[in-house]
């Protein structure tokens, strides 16, 4: 009896999967915080984000396929600092995953709050997050079809939001360029990088994809100019048809802006907010259960004897590890209020995750002969600093 080996996916299949990745709901936070920040120059802040999420991203595909045991960041950073290393490099993934989650979960009250004003944004946010958490441990997880429409969910809204903007384009709006400095331009990526995390989970492609030395950097080089072109095109769309006048806080909705554009189509900035809800809500559930997951390896590559006992009895499992990220939400949710804080905390932990895992390619003499290495140092260049402005937001924030 002949056995047949599965079939492989090829570029385009792999490109879908990183787009896939990589457009979430994280981008509806963006536009008025860069608008507040940066002016019209916001658009020059995504351009450098995007180049630079390419070079980390060839990078951490190249880890991938070096090293594809399981352990991700713990594997690919212990390979040059150890144990403690990679522990560090994981742990600071997961905690920047938790963070981003506690944000959008913030978001998903405010948007709730739009079909039920009766109940505050806060409290609203709390129901979604304590649902989530309890369909996660119950084992609900979105079929195929909800991922399908997750991702109507999320391109829709941006879709319909660049088309409406763009018929009140005026290059009025673009004067002046960058009324707040370059030095908040280059700052604005501490925020702009938001929208692009997930790009690292199509990194993990190489065992299903055709000739995967070669098609995977292709997919995730096509994934990443295609994210980036939509997410600059949504943006630059807002900003050249938006007075800066009309940013009024750094936290407004895309609906609020929509409304002000067009006060008699409001119907169609409560299609858009009911859009990004669903998006929002969908991507935190299943982020919620792939965190879940991630926690479970982190447990067990501990070494102490606490956790070798936890794995031992049995009690590292599927709802305790949700369980324990849901209370961990909870707390980025309930600690942290301010909409800087976010983004600055989620860029930090999870840059400094790729950089530590960047810098084992350094220790690699064939990548130094094949010159692989010029893109892992222009990566661990700009990922540097983007670290930098995120740190130095955080340092401002709290004082």
């Amino acid at each position: 009896m002949t056995t047949h080996a599965p079939s492989k996916i090829g570029v385009i299949t792999a490109t879908i999967i990183g787009l896939n990745a990589m457009i979430g709901a994280g981008i509806f936070t963006a536009p008025a915080a860069i608008a507040s920040h940066v002016g019209p120059a916001g658009i020059v802040a995504f351009l450098f984000v995007v180049a630079s999420i390419w070079f980390m991203a060839v990078s951490i595909a190249r880890l991938a396929y070096l090293f594809p045991e399981e352990g991700s960041f713990y594997t690919y950073a212990k390979q040059w600092s150890g144990h403690l290393g990679g522990m560090l490099a994981v742990s600071a993934y997961f905690i920047g995953l938790l963070i981003a989650m506690g944000l959008l979960c913030r978001l998903s009250g405010t948007y709730l709050q739009t079909f039920f004003p009766d109940y505050s944004s806060n409290i609203l946010g709390l129901v979604a997050l304590f649902i989530l958490i309890a369909l996660n441990m119950f084992g609900v997880k979105m079929s195929e079809v909800g991922q399908h429409i997750l991702i109507v969910c999320t391109v829709f809204p941006l879709i319909v939001t660049t088309a409406m903007c763009l018929t009140k384009a005026s290059w009025a709006n673009l004067t002046p360029f960058a009324p707040y400095g370059f030095t908040n331009v280059m700052k604005a990526t501490r925020i702009v990088i938001f929208g692009f995390f997930g790009f690292e989970c199509a990194t993990s492609l190489f065992s299903i994809v055709k000739d995967p030395a070669k098609n995977v950097p292709r997919a995730l080089t096509y994934s990443i100019v295609l994210v980036g072109i939509i997410y600059t095109a949504f943006i630059g769309s807002i900003i050249v048809s938006t007075p800066m006048s009309y940013f009024t806080h750094e936290s407004m909705k895309i609906s609020d802006i929509l409304i002000q554009l067009f006060p008699n189509y409001t119907w169609i900035a409560k299609f858009v907010d009911f859009s990004i809800l669903a998006a929002i809500v969908g991507t935190v559930h299943s982020m919620i259960w792939a965190v879940g997951s991630l926690l479970q390896v982190i447990i067990k590559r501990a070494r102490n004897p606490l956790t070798k006992k936890l794995v031992q009895n049995g009690w590292v499992n599927t709802k305790t590890t949700v369980f324990f990220v849901g209370l961990c939400i909870l707390l980025s949710y309930t600690t942290l209020h301010n909409l800087n804080l976010f983004f600055y905390l989620t860029a930090c932990f999870i840059v400094f995750a790729f950089v530590m895992s960047m810098i084992t390619l350094l220790h690699i003499k064939e990548e130094w002969k094949s010159q692989q290495n010029i893109k892992t140092i222009l990566g661990i260049i700009t990922a540097t600093a983007i670290f930098a402005f995120a740190l130095e937001g955080i340092v401002c924030e709290l004082i």
